[in-house]
């Protein structure tokens, strides 16, 4: 398990690095992972039996990375004017279906797959077309994965102690430690890419909150698969699972990171 993981990281570093310098590989990576994680996602909802709207929910999904990196709106509140448009199509497409039942669960189900895969994954995006924002980007997934890594080596080295094992058993408190450990000392490390203002008490406190966000999009996964009764989204990427395994943690540190980088005063 740790030699695939670490061939799985190698190949995720190189596909991260060349999105990073390369718009192309942007454009082709944040729309494939997009694609692939909703369809993970809608899947997983199948499983269960729930009557989704699969493949209008993957696209309307697209269109949301896509609007950010070609930069097209249509209107100022163009999310809230994508939410309506979307709910209505969803209740036009439940109309022609005989079966009324599960109507509300589907359709709510759909949406809420399209905020929290594509939606939350796209502000990845919005960082990276800020000004310095390769280095932001870099900085998020340092403190993330920094302290997912932390999570898995403390836990399996040290980790006695369940932290919430209706959800996921083989999570500790000890790991859960250890990855807030590790994920500040991200922070630290990615001083270079913030701002200059940032000191080392701030870039401590930005690693201890984006450690604690990180753990609880892991955990917030891990419940959806649990509800699923699946184990991993996929096996896709050999190691990890699938997509969602390997963005979920991030699918709630970019949205926070984003708003908060973008706030005009640092007094700190």
């Amino acid at each position: 398990m740790f030699l695939r993981r670490l061939i799985s990281s190698g190949v995720l570093i190189g596909v991260c690095a060349a999105a990073l310098f390369s718009r192309p590989a942007l454009v082709v990576t944040v729309m494939t992972v997009t694609v692939l994680g909703l369809y993970e996602f809608f899947t997983m909802l199948e499983k269960k039996g729930i009557s989704i709207f699969k493949y209008f929910g993957i696209g309307m999904g697209a269109v949301i990375p896509a609007s950010i990196l070609f930069k097209f709106e249509l209107t100022r509140g163009w999310e809230l004017l994508f939410i309506v448009v979307a709910l209505l199509f969803l209740i036009i497409m439940q109309f022609k279906r005989r079966e009324n039942r599960g109507a509300v669960v589907g359709i709510s189900t759909t949406i809420f797959g399209i905020l929290y895969v594509a939606w939350f994954f796209s502000f990845l995006v919005r960082i990276r077309l800020l000004p310095g924002g390769t280095g932001y980007v870099i900085a998020v997934l340092m403190i993330t994965k920094l302290g997912d890594i932390g999570a898995y080596l403390v836990g399996t080295r040290f980790g006695k102690t369940p932290l919430i094992p209706r959800i996921s058993p083989k999570k500790s408190v000890e790991g859960a430690f250890g990855g807030l450990a590790f994920s500040i000392l991200g922070a630290m490390l990615s001083k270079r890419l913030m701002p200059e203002s940032f000191s080392f008490l701030h870039l401590a406190l930005i690693g201890v909150c984006m450690g604690i966000l990180a753990q609880l999009g892991d955990l917030s996964e891990s419940l959806i698969k649990r509800d699923c009764d699946i184990k991993d989204s996929s096996s896709v990427i050999p190691g990890f699972g699938g997509i969602l395994d390997t963005i979920d943690s991030l699918l709630f540190t970019a949205p926070v990171f984003y708003f908060y980088i973008t706030l005009k005063t640092f007094n700190f």
